[in-house]
């Protein structure tokens, strides 16, 4: 049965959330997440490698004892520890720990003092006024807890990019294999390269004979069988995401993987302009009367409707069909567009590689720059840098880009504090010796949308700020973006000088796309980092690049596609 690094993940947090609950070491509970952030970010999968017969490569802040737990999951899909703790406090608590009103210590005050561990439970008791009765929650938080759960009730639970990516890939090469297999995709909402996936829509071309349905059902992973037919079978996973596969002749692939890549917004506009034209346009294929005129290829449903081929990432009925029709359609930006990262961080503050190994993985990298923006002071759970230690990072950088001359230049940054009252985390003396800033929110989330935006509208009227990263603080699936007005932030920055970043980190892709979308249009440019803790981090570029691409970005709206000389030029403040 096979264990993603997802799983590996989700096993190492559930015993944070768990040692957290029971009050354990901070440090050792901090170990366990970071083990879990590390593994789910690996490019490669931790249960193949030890497949066959590799070791467990070294892994930042993972000892022998971590590693030992994560090779036991990669091969059992079980953690004996975790197990233990299981028999002294419930398991169902893990899921309270997703309220985000909840926090351990109050997860734990709800345990012992009204013997809740599972959500139904806690609905009931807030809806009854016994959460206001502790100690430390009250009305205001009992009705916050009855409001998150039932949003959590309402959103059927999406999937992130990176763990959809690594399921979906497995079962393409599962499926690949198989005799009268000749095509496999992944089509739907993955295929847009959308941040979260509901399932996943496979679509595969066979021949009559090929045994690919007997195949997809009995694929170790399933753990229930939804729907079995011909042409179309449903299944469940461990994890319960839904796999949808569908296969089709070849004469109609191109059809059906336009028809199931969607959105449905962009099929039913496709669709009525294909009416128009006295054409029948469906997942089978095209049609004038009952003649098929089309439908092997892709590009002939453009065709067939006078357009030019529109990239998935576009389909989503945000005038792309428009665009095209005028031949305006953007030349979005590709991997290959990007010269450099401008967020990275070292061990000088919460990053898991020092400032020489992470600028050797940007040189690995082909990058022509790249910038180190340790946290500020003001992050002390980061071990953030005062004036004084960021000095003594400017000098070290400065010494790094006499020996690495001619291979890479080294940004001189910092990712600074937006303070409550907009004023920034380190004094502009220190400020203009940076090459620039990546200034920040990470306290006060939950200021009203006027004060919030104007806190960092007033951060922007300093000299030294640059760019605004992750501009809405969200975490995806985790924390809700904070209120503020993205068009007066935007607008702000253009008259600034300032730039908006597309945080490439897939727990945030923040900007969003319709965010992305906007500050084209308001002539803001954007730029597109990772916010790399770790080597493997810088890889997220590429989440990034997708994001960009369905927020409709070309090459020249992004600070990150120029050579030094030019991004110097648009750093320097008007």
């Amino acid at each position: 049965m096979p264990v993603h690094n997802a799983d590996i993940a989700t096993v190492l947090n559930r015993v944070a959330d768990l040692l957290e609950i029971e009050g354990a070491n901070v440090f050792r509970i901090r170990a366990y997440r970071n083990a879990a952030r590390t593994i789910a970010s690996l490019p490669w999968s931790v249960a193949e490698v030890l497949a066959e017969g590799e070791d467990l490569p070294k892994l930042p802040g993972i000892g022998e004892d971590l590693a030992g737990k994560i090779k036991e999951i990669a091969t059992t899909g079980t953690l004996s520890q975790l197990e233990e703790i299981e028999r002294r406090i419930p398991a169902a608590l893990t899921q309270l720990m997703k309220i985000p009103s909840l926090g351990p210590k109050r997860v734990q005050a709800i345990y012992q003092k009204l013997n809740i561990t599972t959500l139904d439970e806690l609905e009931k008791a807030a809806r009854e006024g016994k959460i206001r009765a502790l100690f430390g929650f009250g009305q205001k938080t009992e009705e916050k807890i009855i409001e998150e759960i039932e949003q959590k009730k309402e959103k059927k639970e999406r999937i992130k990019l990176p763990v959809a990516e690594e399921v979906a890939q497995s079962i393409v090469n599962y499926l690949r294999q198989v005799s009268g297999v000749s095509e496999v995709v992944v089509a739907g909402s993955y295929r847009r390269r959308k941040e979260v996936v509901a399932d996943l829509d496979i679509l595969a071309v066979a021949s009559q004979d090929s045994p690919i349905m007997q195949r997809f059902i009995n694929y170790e992973d399933v753990d229930r069988v939804v729907a079995r037919g011909e042409t179309k079978s449903t299944v469940l996973l461990r994890s319960g995401l839904q796999v949808d596969l569908r296969v089709v002749p070849k004469e109609s692939y191109g059809a059906a993987l336009h028809y199931f890549t969607g959105s449905s917004t962009h099929n039913i506009a496709i669709r009525k302009l294909g009416l128009k034209a006295g054409l029948k346009i469906n997942e089978y294929g095209i049609f004038r009367a009952e003649e098929r005129i089309g439908g092997r290829e892709e590009e002939d449903v453009f065709r067939s409707v006078g357009l030019p081929f529109i990239e998935p990432e576009l389909r989503e009925g945000r005038g792309e069909i428009e665009a095209a029709a005028r031949h305006m359609l953007p030349r979005l930006i590709s991997l290959a567009d990007i010269r450099g990262d401008l967020h990275l961080h070292t061990t000088a503050t919460d990053g898991r590689f020092s400032l020489e190994e992470m600028v050797e993985a940007a040189i690995r990298k082909n990058y022509q720059y790249v910038a180190i923006t340790d946290h500020s002071r003001h992050v002390s759970v980061a071990h953030g840098l005062d004036a004084r230690q960021i000095l003594q990072q400017i000098e070290a950088i400065d010494r790094l880009n006499k020996r690495l001359e001619g291979k890479i230049r080294v940004l001189k940054g910092v990712e600074l504090d937006i303070l409550e009252d907009g004023s920034l985390d380190l004094p502009d003396e220190v400020l203009k010796l940076l090459d620039l800033t990546v200034c920040s929110v990470h306290y006060n989330f939950n200021l009203p949308l006027e004060k919030q935006t104007e806190r960092i509208i007033r951060a922007m009227d300093n000299p030294y700020f640059n760019i605004l990263a992750h501009p809405t603080g969200r975490l995806i699936n985790e924390r809700k973006p904070y209120e503020v007005d993205m068009e007066r932030l935007i607008e702000a920055a253009r008259q600034r000088g300032c730039f908006m970043e597309l945080n490439a980190h897939p727990d945030r892709l923040d900007l969003n796309d319709i965010h992305c979308k906007m500050a084209k249009e308001m002539g803001v440019k954007i730029a597109v980092s990772t916010d790399a803790h770790n080597l493997t981090d810088l890889d997220f570029m590429r989440y990034g690049v997708d994001q960009a691409r369905r927020g409709w970005l070309e090459p020249e709206d992004v600070l990150n596609t120029r050579d030094w000389p030019k991004l110097q030029q648009l750093l320097k403040r008007r």
